[in-house]
C-alpha cells in the first residue's frame, strides 16, 4: 500500500501520549496513529466486537501472514 503525508496538529499532551505509547509498542509515532485509526475504523464498522477482540484478531491475521499458526482439528473431540 502506498503511503501519504497528511500533516496533523496534535495537542502538546496528546502527542506526549502518543509517543509514550509508540516508544512501548515500539513503533513510531506515525505507525502509532494509523494503528489506532485502523482501530477506530473497524470498531465504528462493528460496534458489538470488543476492542479486545478487534486486537487479537488482528494479531491472528498478522500471525497467518507470517506462517505462525497450527491447523485446527474440527471435530468431535474422544
Amino acid at each position: 500500500m502506498r503511503s501519504s503525508v497528511l500533516p496533523l496538529r496534535l495537542d502538546a499532551c496528546l502527542k506526549k501520549r502518543l509517543q509514550a505509547k509508540a516508544k512501548a509498542e515500539g513503533r513510531t509515532v506515525s505507525e502509532q496513529v494509523r494503528y489506532y485509526a485502523q482501530l477506530a475504523m473497524i470498531a465504528e464498522e462493528n460496534p458489538d466486537l470488543p476492542l479486545s477482540m478487534i486486537k487479537n484478531i488482528l494479531e491472528g491475521v498478522e500471525q497467518a501472514k507470517h506462517g505462525l499458526l497450527e491447523p485446527y482439528p474440527w471435530g468431535i473431540l474422544s
